[in-house]
């Protein structure tokens, strides 16, 4: 397999501890799949045109810390990689992005919103959470036979949030009408991550896996997603 570019999208900040995490754990991947894998930051306020801006990547990994500079790229960048057929994985803000850009271009809601950003929107698809999971941990399990499962190796997993926001569950059904499965939730039944079925390697998680790597750790759904990247054509 020869070199593979991934597009690290979003507004890098050093104090971030998940933008420190990103690096660590892809380094870390690429150790294990001993391949040219290689990652560059792209600030949101650099993309105007995803599908030119993005082409020259083999896969896009929207990552934590929003709002983001630019929103409109953000989900651009969520666009381009889904209808290019590109691995996506979005974490914790990602992930929220990520709902929006599908309900908004696939599920018929063009007015879809977050409520961090645009808290008078008519369609708020995510919403505050009813208990902060800033700095918590906690248990999440994995539908049966799903991407995120079979990239744990098992139903359930122990994983650290940094987050105030989430699916507003009044718009789950319109966005499984669109192709969405919500395929992790943790034990009171919460939604904690999605994916695309009809797509190669579409994911996100509310939580931070990158996280892992802070403590040497390989994050399997790093790793998954690395692996997709490297299989892309």
């Amino acid at each position: 397999m020869g070199r593979r570019l991934i597009a690290l999208v979003g507004d890098h900040d050093a104090k971030v501890t998940a933008h420190r995490a990103i690096p660590v754990a892809l380094g870390l991947c690429r150790d294990r799949l001993g391949a040219g894998l290689e990652w560059e930051w792209v600030a949101t306020r650099a993309i105007s045109d995803a599908a030119g801006d993005l082409a020259r990547f083999s896969g896009v990994w929207l990552v934590p810390a929003s709002p983001y500079e630019n929103t409109a790229g953000a989900i651009d960048a969520v666009r381009f990689a889904r209808t290019a057929g590109r691995p996506f994985l979005g974490t914790c803000g990602g992930f929220q992005h990520a709902l929006i850009e599908i309900a908004r271009t696939a599920a018929g809601m063009p007015d879809a919103d977050h409520a961090e950003t645009n808290p008078a929107g008519r369609s708020l698809v995510v919403t505050k959470l009813r208990c902060s999971l800033v700095e918590k941990t906690g248990t999440v399990r994995f539908e049966e036979g799903s991407l995120l499962a079979k990239a744990y190796g098992g139903s359930v997993a122990t994983e650290g949030y940094r987050c105030n926001y989430g699916l507003n569950r009044e718009h789950q059904a319109l966005l499984e009408k669109a192709g969405l499965r919500f395929t992790a939730k943790d034990d009171a039944g919460e939604i904690r991550g999605a994916e695309l079925a009809s797509h190669p390697f579409f994911a996100g998680v509310l939580f931070q896996p990158e996280r892992a790597a802070l403590r040497g750790e390989v994050p399997p759904l790093v790793l998954a997603f690395a692996t997709a990247v490297m299989s892309a054509g």
